[in-house]
C-alpha cells in the first residue's frame, strides 16, 4: 500500500517529538506512563515473503519499545514493545496488513532456546483518521494452531471523536494536526468566508493553547513548532481542493515560515 501524507506526518512526528507517544499509549492501551520512561524507536522497514517466494517492503507507520522508568514500583526496567499505523481510508485490508506487520515484528525479536522457538507480538492499535459508523471500536486477530486458538485484539482510536478540549486536557498532542479531519466534510461550507472564520479562530486557539502548554511546562517549543508545521501539512494536503479553507486555516497556524522554524530551534539548541 502507498504511503500517504498522512503517514509522512505520523512519522515525521514520532520521529522527531517521541516523547508526544506516550499519552496516545496511555490513551489507547489504558497503561499509566508517566512520560519519563525512555522510547526507543524501532526499524520500521520489514520484508514480507509473499507465497510466490518473493518479497515485498513493508513500511510500519510506528514500531517502538517503551522502557520503564527504573524506579517504577512494579516493573523496573521493564521493556514493551508496541506497534501503531496511521489508517486514513478504509479498505478492509487492515487487520491483514497489521498481522503481517505483527507476525514479521514478532519474528524479528524472536528467541531460540534448546528446541523452543518464543515468539513475542506487540501491543497493537490502529489511528483512524476517516472512521464511520461501520468502523468498529477493535479488531481482533484468531490464529488456529496444532496446539490450540488464540488472539488478539487491536483496539481502534478514532480521532474525529475527540474535541480540541479533550486534545489538551488529555495531552494528546500528537493528533493535534489530524483534527482538522473532523472538518473535512464541512469544507464545501466553510469555502465560505464568514463561515471560514469560525474554524480560524479555532485554530488561533489551538495555537494560543499550545504556547500555554509551553509555558506550563507540558510542551517544549520544538515539539510546539512541529506540530504547527505538521497541522499546515495536513490542511494543505486535505483541503487542496478548497482554497480559501487551506489558506485561511494555514496563515492561522503559522504559514510557510514554519517549515524551518522547528529546525532553526533544534539547531540553535545544539
Amino acid at each position: 500500500m502507498d504511503n500517504t501524507p498522512y503517514d509522512d506526518v505520523f512519522r515525521t512526528l514520532l520521529t522527531d517529538c517521541t516523547e508526544l507517544m506516550i499519552p496516545v499509549v496511555n490513551e489507547i492501551f489504558h497503561t499509566h506512563y508517566t512520560g519519563k520512561e525512555t522510547i526507543c524507536l524501532l526499524q520500521n522497514e520489514h520484508f514480507i515473503k509473499m507465497p510466490d517466494g518473493s518479497e515485498q517492503e513493508r513500511i510500519t507507520d510506528s514500531s517502538f519499545e517503551i522502557i520503564s522508568e527504573e524506579t517504577a514500583p512494579i516493573a523496573q526496567g521493564q521493556k514493551k514493545r508496541y506497534h501503531i499505523e496511521c489508517q486514513s481510508t478504509e479498505d478492509g485490508s487492515m487487520i491483514v496488513r497489521m498481522f503481517e506487520y505483527d507476525t514479521q515484528l514478532a519474528l524479528e525479536n524472536r528467541e531460540f532456546t534448546s528446541n523452543i522457538l518464543t515468539v513475542q507480538f506487540p501491543d497493537s492499535a490502529i489511528v483512524s483518521l476517516r472512521h464511520t459508523k461501520n468502523t468498529p471500536e477493535e479488531m481482533t486477530v484468531k490464529v488456529l494452531t496444532p496446539g490450540g486458538r488464540v488472539s488478539y485484539t487491536v483496539p481502534v482510536l478514532k480521532v474525529k471523536r475527540y474535541t480540541i478540549h479533550e486534545l489538551f486536557e488529555r495531552k494528546l498532542f500528537f493528533l493535534i494536526p489530524f483534527h482538522i479531519f473532523a472538518y473535512e466534510k464541512d469544507f464545501k461550507e466553510l469555502e465560505e468566508k464568514k463561515k471560514l472564520k469560525q474554524l480560524e479562530a479555532e485554530y488561533a486557539s489551538i495555537r494560543e493553547r499550545l504556547e500555554i502548554a509551553c509555558q506550563m511546562g507540558d510542551l517544549n517549543r520544538y515539539a510546539k513548532a512541529a506540530i504547527l508545521d505538521m497541522s499546515r501539512k495536513v490542511i494543505e494536503h486535505i483541503a487542496v481542493k478548497y482554497k480559501n479553507v487551506a489558506k485561511g486555516v494555514s496563515r492561522t497556524m503559522g504559514g510557510k515560515v514554519l517549515n524551518y522554524e522547528a529546525k532553526d530551534i533544534l539547531n540553535r539548541g545544539r
